[in-house]
């Protein structure tokens, strides 16, 4: 089975948007209270995370996630990166570095963000990653059981144990990611001209910051208990699914059940925006968990 919770079903700048007085952002409603735009999926015993926005250390808390084994990164943009230096606390609980699944431009953003991180001398304390790169292939994620245990050194930063009771720098390591019986299926889009990649995992698809699907992608998403897509107004916007964008999408692959995500103030509350939906085509909310 595979359970999806939205951690953040909100735009770039959140919901409520700082200094705002509009009918949404004052609700008082809590599906009215959105984070930005994350998911976390359990499948197959795997905890996965797409994307580690801002509010990643906030989204971690109020979920109670004390493990993950894999780190999806959609895209560079920073409402969905600009959390990954909280991972330093599953440093420090798992023993383990993170393992972070990305395309290579996002890789190379990800050095301009965070160029402490790759650094050959890290600064004690920088996050440990693990960065295994992904292009439009399905690919594999592993659990972290079995893997070599980080020790933290006092002052000096991360080493790995060795049998023989050494301890070895830990490193930067840059792998490809496994394509032999993969459970992971990217799906390419584009938000506006940069390409970005969505995931099915089991029969949930999690799609976000699109704002083209090419028909070529179709065949993967055949057969959904669940597809979330975005959409952040009623009009047509440069690099998001407008409303009737996204609805004649759902229409099209046909899943079961679509949720909506990547919402802005613009739509109104969580209450009212339900009556004007259909009813498999429904406003997602922090917090909300499906499965297939």
């Amino acid at each position: 089975m595979t359970e999806l919770t939205f951690l953040g079903t909100g735009t770039s700048q959140g919901v409520p948007i700082i200094a705002c007085q509009c009918p949404v952002c004052k609700s008082a409603d809590p599906r009215d209270k959105r984070y930005r735009a994350s998911a976390f999926i359990r499948h197959d015993g795997l905890n996965i995370l797409v994307d580690a926005g801002p509010d990643f250390r906030s989204q971690m808390l109020a979920n109670d996630i004390r493990h993950l084994d894999a780190i999806l990164i959609t895209h560079g943009h920073k409402d969905h990166t600009g959390g990954l230096d909280d991972v330093r606390s599953f440093n420090y609980i798992d023993k383990k570095a993170v393992e972070i699944y990305c395309e290579p431009r996002v890789l190379k953003a990800l050095r301009n963000d965070y160029a402490y991180a790759f650094e050959e001398h890290k600064y004690p304390g920088a996050p440990e990653w693990h960065v295994h790169l992904i292009d439009e292939r399905p690919f594999r994620v592993d659990s972290l059981a079995g893997t070599g245990d980080l020790e933290w050194v006092h002052d000096v930063g991360y080493f790995y144990r060795q049998p023989d009771g050494s301890l070895q720098p830990s490193d930067n390591a840059i792998l490809e990611a496994p394509h032999d019986n993969p459970n992971i299926v990217p799906i390419r889009g584009y938000h506006d001209k940069l390409p970005v990649l969505g995931f099915r995992v089991g029969n949930i698809a999690y799609i976000t910051d699109m704002s083209t699907l090419p028909e070529t992608e179709f065949p993967k998403l055949q057969g959904l208990e669940h597809l979330t897509l975005n959409t952040v107004g009623y009009y047509p916007h440069h690099s998001h699914f407008s409303l009737e964008q996204a609805i004649a999408l759902a229409r099209t692959i046909g899943a079961k059940h679509t949720w909506l995500t990547h919402l802005s103030h613009a739509f109104p509350t969580h209450s009212r925006f339900c009556q004007e939906l259909p009813e498999d085509i429904q406003p997602a909310y922090d917090g909300l968990t499906i499965h297939d």
